[in-house]
C-alpha cells in the first residue's frame, strides 16, 4: 500500500470533510486553502482542474539550473501550474523540444504538500546520466525504464526506448481528482502532444509487473522484452512510489519529507523513529535539495523481495553493488543503470556508462543511507 506521512493528514481530513461533506480533503498549497479550485471542479466535471500556463521560452542557456548545456538545439518551454480562480501556482513545469516534435517534461516543481502529476529530482541527475549514455552507450542500444524516464533519455540521448508516448501510468493526482481521471490524462496529451499508445499500454504493464516479480524471473522477463539487443535497465528511486502506486496491494511502499535543518544525523533518527514506530521493513532516501530530502519506507519483507528494491540501496541489506547479476554500470544520484544482456564477449556486449575511476561514486542518497546501516 502507497501511505503518504504527511503530519495531522487524518486531522485535517476530518475538520475538511465536516466543512464541505461534497469536496472531501481540499489541496493545499503554501498554507492556503484552495477553495475556488473546488468550486470551479464541480461546476466543470469533465475537465481537469488545473491549467498549464506558458511563462516563458527559450534556449537551454536561459536555464542554467537545469543543467543542459550539452542540448544547446533544444528549445525550453516554461509553466506555471494554476488550479482555476488562483494566482498562485501548484506547480512549475519545464519542457524540453526539438523543432515540431511533441515536447517532453525534464523537470517539476511541486508547490504543494503532497505528490502531484510527476514527482521532484534533481536536475542534475538527469542531464548527468544522459551525457553518460551519449558518451558511452551504443547507438543501438535499447533503454528499458520508466515511461516518463524512456522519453526523457529519448530525447537528450536519441537512443531507442520501449516508451515514447505519455501513459499516464499511475496517475500522481488527490483522491479528490481520481473521478476526473479520463479528463487529466485528456489534458496531459493535449499538452505534450503526445498521446497514449495503446501498444504501449500494454507494454508497460508488463515492464511494471516484470518490477514486481523476483530477481530472477524479473530479470527473465525483461531480458524477453528486450530481444536479443544490447540493452539497459535505468531505475530511479521515485519509481518505489510508482510501482506502489500502481500496484497497491502488491507493493508497500511509505515516502515522508523531511527538512535538512541542523545535524544530518538528527534528521537520519527522525527517520529511524518513523520506521520502528510503524513497524517498516526497510528504508531509502531521495535527495531533493540541499535542504530536502525524501525517504521511502518498505512497509512489509515481501515488497523487498521485488526486482525493483532489490536494485535499490535499502538500509539494512544487501547492496545492489553485491549483485552478480544484473551488472550495475552506472550510478548517480537517484539513477542506478543495470546491463541486461546475458552472458557475452566483454569487449562486444559489456560496456560502462562512465569511466572507472568514477565507478563507485556514491550519491546523496546512499550517503545518507551508508549513515546509519
Amino acid at each position: 500500500m502507497t501511505a503518504s506521512l504527511t503530519p495531522n493528514r487524518r486531522a485535517q481530513s476530518r475538520w475538511f470533510d465536516r466543512l464541505l461533506p461534497p469536496l472531501g480533503i481540499l489541496l493545499v498549497t503554501g498554507g492556503l486553502v484552495l477553495l475556488g479550485g473546488y468550486a470551479w471542479l464541480l461546476l466543470t466535471p469533465d475537465e481537469a482542474p488545473y491549467r498549464y500556463q506558458l511563462a516563458a521560452t527559450g534556449k537551454v542557456d536561459d536555464y542554467p539550473d537545469l543543467e543542459l548545456e550539452a542540448w544547446p538545439n533544444l528549445t525550453i518551454n516554461q509553466y506555471d501550474i494554476h488550479l482555476e480562480g488562483t494566482d498562485q501556482p501548484i506547480a512549475q513545469a519545464w519542457f524540453g523540444q526539438r523543432a515540431n516534435q511533441p515536447q517532453v517534461l525534464l523537470n517539476w516543481k511541486n508547490e504543494t504538500r503532497e505528490p502531484l502529476l510527476a514527482l521532484d529530482q534533481k536536475a542534475a541527475e538527469l542531464s548527468a546520466l544522459a551525457t553518460a549514455i551519449d558518451k558511452y552507450a551504443p547507438r543501438d542500444a535499447l533503454l528499458l525504464s520508466w515511461w516518463d524516464t524512456s522519453r526523457q533519455l529519448a530525447l537528450l540521448t536519441g537512443r531507442d526506448v520501449l516508451f515514447h508516448s505519455t501513459l499516464h501510468e499511475p496517475l500522481i493526482v488527490p483522491p479528490e481528482w481520481q473521478a476526473h481521471a479520463q479528463a487529466i490524462r485528456a489534458y496531459e496529451n493535449e499538452q505534450t502532444g503526445a498521446a497514449a499508445d495503446p501498444q504501449e499500454r500494454e507494454l508497460f504493464l508488463r515492464f511494471t509487473q516484470s518490477l514486481l516479480n523476483p530477481l530472477a524471473s524479473g530479470l527473465a522477463d525483461l531480458r524477453q522484452l528486450a530481444g536479443t539487443r544490447d540493452a539497459y535497465l535505468i531505475v530511479h528511486i521515485s519509481d518505489l512510489y510508482k510501482l506502489g502506486l500502481l500496484y497497491p496491494d502488491k507493493f508497500g511502499i511509505a515516502y515522508k519529507p523531511y527538512r535538512l535543518i541542523g545535524n544530518l544525523h538528527g534528521m537520519i533518527s527522525h527517520v529511524k523513529t518513523e520506521m520502528s514506530n510503524h513497524g517498516y521493513y526497510a528504508y531509502t532516501v531521495q535527495s531533493l535539495s540541499d535542504e530536502l530530502i525524501r525517504a521511502f519506507f518498505l512497509t512489509d519483507e515481501a515488497s523487498y523481495h521485488t526486482l525493483l528494491a532489490r536494485l535499490l540501496p535499502f538500509t539494512s541489506q544487501p547492496s545492489p553493488l553485491e549483485l552478480a547479476s544484473p551488472r550495475l554500470i552506472y550510478q548517480q544520484g537517484g539513477y542506478w543503470v543495470y546491463q541486461l544482456a546475458e552472458k557475452a564477449p566483454a569487449a562486444q556486449t559489456q560496456h560502462n556508462l562512465q569511466p572507472a575511476p568514477d565507478h563507485d561514486k556514491t550519491t546523496d542518497s546512499t550517503h545518507l543511507t551508508d549513515q546509519v546501516q
